[in-house]
C-alpha cells in the first residue's frame, strides 16, 4: 500500500492512491451500485439483462405462462410441468371418446368411471294427469313451478329471513300472488328481498319505492307494483315519473337546437312551464306535457332551418322571409306551426331577444268546413263484415272499429273504457263525457262480449276492457301508441271512422241533437255540416 493520502469518505480508512476520496473496498462498492437498477419484475437493485431488461432471475420465465423459473435449466415453471405431465399421461376414453385420466378398475375416464344417479322413474302427475317425472308434491315440473301458494311460499320465506319484516308485506304479497304469474311474483319477491336486505338503507314505504325505481323510460315492474300497492293503501305518494319522462323529452328537444340558438329556446321552455304553473293554480286549461313537447319540437326544426339552410346563427336576424319558407316545408301544418312561432316571437320580444316579430302580418287561412277522410258506404260495409264475421281480427281491434264505425267512438274514449262501464242488463255502454249511456245494438255487443271474454283469459284486475301484456298487472289504461295502430292491419285511421260516422249524423239530423247526444259543443259538430244538399234527399214536385 501506497503513502496515506487522505482518509477515505466512506468508511474513513486510508487512501493510498492520489486524487481518489474512497478507499479500493468503498470504490468498488460505488461501482458495483451504479451498475445496477430496481428490476421491473423483483423490485429488487440488482444488475439487468440487455435481452430481457430484466434480472438474471426474472429473465428465467416460463415459455408458456411466463411466470419466473427458478432453475436455470427449466424452461417450465412447476404448474406448466404438472400441467404438461398430466397431458401426457392423458389417453382417449374408449366410452366419451375424449382424452382424459384412465382408471385401472374400469379402463375408463374419471366421469364416466363415476356412477350416475339414478331417476325416479316417470310417474301420473297430480294436477295435469300425465305421465312425467315428479319435481316435488307428488307434481310434475310444469305444474310444481305453477302453483298457486309458490309466492306464498316464497314470501313466508323472505319474512323468515328478514330480521323484522314489515307490516306490510303479507298484503304485498297477495297482491303480486294475484297480479302475476307464480313464476313472475317470485323474481319480484326475490328482488324485493335483496331491497329489504341492503343495510343502511331505509325501510320506508317512500324510500324503498324511490330506491326499487330504474334509471331508464321504464320505472320497473317491482317499482310499479309498489307505487300501486302503498298508494292503494296509504304507505306513500305516487312517484312523478310521467313527469320525469316528459321533462327529459323536453331537455332532448332542447338540446337539439344549434348552440348559438338554444338558450333562447331553452327560455321559452320554462316560460310555457311557469304559464301552466299560473294557470293551474288560476285553475284555468294549462298546457299539457304533450302541448309544451310539439311547440319545442316545432322550434327545434325552425332552428336547425335557420342554421342549416339559411346560415342563420341569431335569432334577430330571421325575417319574413325566413318564416315563409320554413311554413312552406310543411304546409299542412301551417296553421299549428304558425301558432307556436307566433307566441315564442312574442316571448323573444319580451325578453329583448329581437326588436320586430317576424310573424306579424303572416296568416294561415284554412277552408271552412270539414275537409277531413271519410269511407265510402262499400268501404264501410267491407269493414263492417269483417269486424263482425272474421275470426282473425284481434279483439281489441274489432271493439275499436265497430264503436268507432256505428257510435262515433273516440281512441280515448275506447282507452279508457271500463268494465263497470258497461250494463249487462241494458246493454249500454257510458263512453267519454257523454251525457247519457249509448245503446249498443246486437252487432257491437256481440264484438264487446268477444272482447271481454278475452279479457277473462288474461286473469287481469285491470278495471279496463282493452288490457294490454304491459298493463295486465296494473290499472292504467292502454297506452295511446297502442291504440292508435291497432287498426293499421285495415289501412284505416280511427279518427277516419268517427268523422265518417260524424258526418254522416249531421248531415241527415239536427246538428243540435248530434251535439247533445256526443256531448259536444253545437260549434264543434257544425264543422262536419256540408255546404250542399244531396238532390236524392229532395221531395219530388
Amino acid at each position: 500500500m501506497g503513502k496515506k493520502q487522505r482518509d477515505c469518505a466512506g468508511c474513513g480508512a486510508p487512501v493510498g492512491i492520489i486524487g481518489r476520496e474512497r478507499c479500493c473496498r468503498c470504490e468498488a462498492k460505488v461501482r458495483g451500485a451504479a451498475a445496477k437498477a430496481e428490476c421491473p419484475g423483483c423490485g429488487k437493485q440488482r444488475v439487468l439483462q440487455e435481452e430481457t431488461g430484466r434480472c438474471i432471475v426474472c429473465s428465467r420465465c416460463c415459455a408458456q405462462c411466463g411466470h419466473p423459473v427458478r432453475r436455470s435449466e427449466d424452461t417450465l415453471c412447476r404448474d406448466c410441468r404438472r400441467k404438461a405431465r398430466q397431458e401426457a399421461a392423458k389417453r382417449d376414453c374408449p366410452r366419451c371418446g375424449r382424452p382424459g385420466l384412465l382408471r385401472e378398475a374400469t379402463g375408463w375416464c374419471g366421469p364416466c368411471s363415476r356412477p350416475r344417479q339414478q331417476k325416479d322413474p316417470p310417474r301420473e302427475c297430480t294436477q295435469c294427469g300425465q305421465f312425467r317425472r315428479h319435481a316435488g308434491l307428488g307434481m310434475c315440473s310444469a305444474c310444481f313451478q305453477r302453483r298457486p301458494d309458490r309466492a306464498f311460499t316464497a314470501g313466508a320465506g323472505l319474512a323468515a329471513r328478514l330480521a323484522s319484516p314489515p307490516d306490510w308485506l303479507d298484503g304485498f304479497i297477495a297482491h303480486l300472488a294475484g297480479a302475476y304469474s307464480p313464476a313472475r311474483a317470485c323474481q319480484l319477491i326475490t328482488a324485493l328481498g335483496r331491497l329489504l336486505d341492503e343495510d343502511g338503507q331505509p325501510a320506508h314505504p317512500q324510500g324503498l319505492l324511490e330506491r326499487a325505481r330504474w334509471q331508464g323510460r321504464s320505472m320497473g315492474s317491482l317499482a310499479r307494483s309498489l307505487e300501486m300497492f302503498f298508494t292503494e293503501h296509504g304507505l306513500a305518494l305516487p312517484t312523478d315519473h310521467a313527469g320525469q319522462l316528459a321533462a327529459g323529452r323536453r331537455r332532448r328537444r332542447v338540446g337539439a337546437a344549434p348552440g348559438p340558438l338554444r338558450p333562447a329556446v331553452d327560455g321559452f321552455a320554462s316560460w310555457m312551464l311557469a304559464a301552466r304553473e299560473r294557470a293551474r293554480r288560476a285553475g284555468t286549461r294549462p298546457r299539457s306535457d304533450h302541448t309544451i313537447e310539439a311547440a319545442l319540437a316545432t322550434m327545434r326544426d325552425l332552428a336547425l332551418f335557420l342554421a342549416g339552410e339559411r346560415g342563420k346563427q341569431d335569432w334577430a336576424l330571421a325575417d319574413v322571409h325566413d318564416i315563409e319558407a320554413f311554413l312552406a316545408t310543411l304546409p299542412r301544418a301551417r296553421k299549428r306551426r304558425l301558432t307556436v312561432l307566433r307566441q315564442f316571437f312574442r316571448f323573444a320580444r319580451s325578453r329583448k331577444i329581437i326588436l320586430a316579430d317576424p310573424t306579424r302580418g303572416l296568416t294561415a287561412r284554412d277552408p271552412r268546413g270539414f275537409t277531413g277522410q271519410t269511407l265510402l258506404l262499400k268501404e264501410q260495409r267491407e269493414l263492417f263484415r269483417h269486424w263482425t264475421t272474421s275470426r282473425d281480427a284481434h279483439p281489441h281491434e274489432a271493439l275499436l272499429g265497430i264503436l268507432s264505425l256505428l257510435h262515433g267512438a273516440s281512441s280515448d274514449e275506447v282507452r279508457h273504457l271500463r268494465v263497470s262501464d258497461i250494463d249487462q242488463a241494458a246493454r249500454t255502454a257510458e263512453l267519454g263525457s257523454r251525457p247519457l249511456p249509448v245503446p249498443l245494438d246486437p252487432a257491437s255487443w256481440q264484438v264487446l262480449q268477444r272482447c271481454l271474454g278475452h279479457r277473462e283469459t288474461q286473469r287481469t284486475a285491470n278495471p279496463h276492457v282493452i288490457v294490454t301484456k304491459g298493463t295486465k298487472a296494473g290499472r292504467s289504461p292502454a297506452s295511446t301508441a297502442y291504440i292508435s295502430h291497432l287498426l293499421d292491419g285495415c289501412g284505416v285511421p280511427p279518427r277516419e271512422l268517427r268523422c265518417t260516422r260524424l258526418a254522416d249524423l249531421v248531415n241527415t239530423i239536427d246538428p243540435k241533437l248530434v251535439a247533445a247526444a256526443f256531448g259536444m259543443k253545437p260549434e264543434s259538430v257544425m264543422y262536419y255540416l256540408a255546404d250542399h244538399v244531396d238532390a236524392g234527399r229532395l221531395p219530388t214536385l
